[in-house]
């Protein structure tokens, strides 16, 4: 479980990525997958691996990976 402080940068940043997602950034990304529906969005994953990288100082995929599975499951699926 992570700090109330951390979750409220969680959802500032998930509200961010959404944002900017819907104004822009869906047509200049795209995850490349044959999975026609996937267990969660576009915005989730870069939510996830912007908030490894940045607030938890984890820089490899693995490591955010390992760090969403213990911590924030409860979030995102």
């Amino acid at each position: 479980m992570i700090n109330q402080a951390k979750a409220l940068k969680l959802i500032k940043l998930y509200q961010y990525v959404c944002d900017s997602y819907e104004i822009e950034l869906q047509y200049h990304c795209q995850r490349f997958t044959n999975n026609s529906r996937p267990d969660f969005t576009d915005q989730e994953v870069m939510t996830i691996y912007l908030f490894g990288i940045y607030e938890e100082q984890r820089f490899k995929i693995k490591q955010i990976h390992k760090f969403a599975s213990d911590y924030l499951l409860g979030w995102f699926p």
